[in-house]
């Protein structure tokens, strides 16, 4: 019967083969205390205790258990002339080499004794078995990686309970995935603030990983104080020009590009255009309604043009929703061909547009030609003017430059007025001006 080396039970598994010198050696998993170890697979007088020191060195080929003592201690006592261990990884609290080569000498080995290479060696192999046992140690408390993948699984079913966006617990698991691949310890809250001090990230990002972690936290029944990461509400986003978004939309497949005509349009979030489907478009009436708006937002109706109603009509209709996948892999895609958009127009701005930069311009031209703060705020679906004000009034245009058209008949300038352009005045002949910020 196989005993494990570690804890003496018998409660024992086979744990595949393992090749040493083209020769199979089969590996064993203790049920009990979870040591891996391996057979000797020779016969081998074992002495439980450290052989006294002596005079004589007996040449029987018997071999010494080596004593798991400071090292300094062990060398002074114990002739050393063994090399080979057959254990598991030499991680064993019995170090079992095999016999090998006893010293030149008559005298019992002490640190003032000269030694050949195989005994040195020997005796960093010894250091080094003991090093590993003690990280084995220490690190016993640690959650293996299928146990942290389960704790975060645990935490997504208990947010999708806590009605928690299936957007907000994709967020919060990836920030936990990436806080243990950077070496934290989910079950340590002094872990946690130790990896985020060591990133140089901007406080803004530390604080989004605060409050995932948070909720593991609460999820756990852990005591965890949050770190003092400020977050500066006031940043001025960029917002590009007409111009740069509709070269990006015509850069994209079709499917990415009728969803960037969407967020133009509509000034809606990402996750929000996501979610729609089929029978919130109305192309009689030419509107779309949102009726599941995200950060406890207000439901409303927003106009949509001819324009999209034809891409929207270009896309198949395989199910009820109109953007199927996953807004992660959509995100994806479109960071791809964004990328290759800026390479070939060579307009390195083109990178600093995102789902959301669409929002930001929408809000920014919309207060720009009502200057009506509480329309902006109806249209993006806030219930604080606060938040509207943050897309509005907190821009800074550095340069007005507009497309400028001209209209002769009524015809002319309905066409001008349905695209965005605004009224500017009429001269004597009868020409009616019209413009549009770039």
């Amino acid at each position: 019967m196989v005993q494990c080396p570690d804890c003496g039970s018998q409660r024992v598994w086979k744990d595949g083969i393992r090749y040493v010198k083209e020769k199979q050696v089969q590996r064993y998993l203790c049920r009990s205390c979870g040591y891996r170890f391996s057979k000797p697979q020779v016969k081998l007088n074992v002495a439980r205790k450290p052989r006294e020191t002596s005079n004589h060195i007996p040449d029987s080929g018997y071999v010494h258990a080596v004593n798991f003592a400071p090292a300094q201690k062990r060398f002074n006592n114990f002739l050393f002339p063994f090399s080979e261990d057959v254990g598991s990884q030499g991680s064993r609290p019995l170090f079992i080499p095999t016999a090998r080569k006893h010293l030149n000498t008559s005298h019992p080995y002490s640190k003032d004794c000269r030694v050949c290479a195989s005994e040195a060696k020997a005796a960093k192999n010894l250091v080094e078995v003991e090093s590993r046992i003690e990280k084995r140690v220490a690190g016993a408390t640690r959650l293996t990686e299928e146990e942290v993948k389960g704790k975060i699984v645990e935490l997504a079913w208990w947010m999708k309970k806590q009605g928690y966006r299936e957007t907000t617990i994709f967020v919060t698991s990836q920030r936990l995935k990436h806080l243990v691949k950077l070496g934290a310890d989910l079950f340590d809250s002094e872990s946690i603030k130790e990896v985020l001090a060591q990133q140089e990230w901007q406080e803004s990002t530390k604080a989004t990983y605060v409050n995932a972690y948070a909720r593991f936290a609460i999820m756990h029944n852990l005591s965890f104080i949050k770190p003092r990461y400020s977050v500066d509400h006031q940043k001025l986003p960029f917002i590009p020009i007409e111009t740069e978004l509709d070269q990006l939309i015509a850069s994209c497949s079709k499917k990415i590009s009728t969803f960037l005509q969407l967020l133009k349009e509509t000034g809606m979030r990402s996750g929000e255009a996501f979610q729609l489907k089929w029978k919130d478009f109305d192309f009689v009436t030419k509107n779309v309604r949102v009726n599941n708006p995200e950060k406890h937002g207000n439901s409303r109706i927003i106009k949509i043009s001819d324009k999209l109603i034809a891409m929207l009509n270009a896309l198949q209709q395989k199910s009820d929703e109109v953007f199927r996948g996953s807004v992660h892999g959509l995100r994806t895609n479109f960071g791809i061909q964004r990328r290759r958009a800026a390479e070939k127009l060579k307009n390195p701005r083109l990178l600093r547009i995102s789902f959301h930069t669409f929002r930001h311009w929408k809000a920014t031209m919309e207060y720009h030609k009502t200057k009506d703060i509480l329309y902006v705020m109806k249209l993006l679906g806030h219930k604080s003017i606060n938040s509207t004000l943050l897309y509005t009034q907190l821009i800074n245009f550095e340069g007005d430059e507009y497309d400028v058209k001209v209209a002769e008949t009524k015809g002319e300038i309905t066409e001008l007025l349905k695209v965005g352009f605004e009224w500017v005045g009429q001269d004597s002949n009868g020409l009616t001006y019209f413009r549009k910020r770039k």
